[in-house]
């Protein structure tokens, strides 16, 4: 099943709702100031962060993930698994999948400065209560690399649940890898080898 089907089946709680109604910035202007307070305190003490990726993850923990929605997202990886497992799996897939999320984007935005990010023009209509904002970042040796965040609304706001990086979703590539794992060793194996990863990596709270 395609990504798109997968969204369009699962409950959009408040993913209905007109965008005036949504509290908060607009996604286009979320993400903007997120991404920039982000890099800005990346380049505040830059051979820190490439040297200690604990700061790092403290920053995305404290700047980037309070505007994602990891409870929809990691339902959308665990795909036809969720409603295999129970409560306790979910939750402690959950947390280790948020735990995932802090190790990853620390190690891939440790080379990006805020002088190199671009916000593009949007498309679509915030009605729908879907957005896409395409930003561009260029890494230190010049490359343009275009990265979208797809986001949705609920009632606590604009919440991004994808992040497409050169045209490679994050969430479909994981739930490709996860299923494929899941079906041959099972979700507690699954949840088990992401807290080894994340505990050998540091990325405990």
């Amino acid at each position: 099943m395609r990504l798109a089907s997968l969204c369009a089946i699962l409950p959009l709680t408040g993913a209905a709702a007109a965008a005036g109604s949504v509290p908060g910035p607009g996604p286009q202007e979320l993400i903007e100031t997120a991404a920039t307070r982000m890099l800005n305190a990346l380049d505040a003490d830059r051979a820190a962060a490439q040297s200690n990726p604990a700061r790092v993850r403290k920053l995305v923990d404290e700047i980037l993930l309070p505007h994602f929605d990891t409870d929809y997202t990691a339902r959308l990886v665990l795909g036809k698994h969720w409603r295999n497992a129970n409560p306790e799996q979910r939750q402690r897939f959950i947390d280790a999948f948020y735990q995932s999320l802090l190790r990853n984007y620390g190690t891939s935005l440790a080379e990006f400065t805020a002088d190199r990010m671009t916000i593009l023009p949007f498309r679509g209509n915030l009605d729908s209560g879907q957005a896409t904002v395409r930003t561009e970042v260029r890494r230190s040796d010049g490359t343009r690399v275009p990265v979208s965040y797809s986001m949705r609304a609920t009632p606590g706001g604009w919440k991004a649940w994808d992040v497409t990086i050169e045209g490679i979703s994050y969430v479909h590539n994981l739930r490709n890898d996860v299923g494929t794992e899941v079906n041959q060793r099972g979700l507690d194996a699954v949840i088990a080898r992401l807290d080894f990863e994340n505990q050998r990596n540091g990325a405990g709270r």
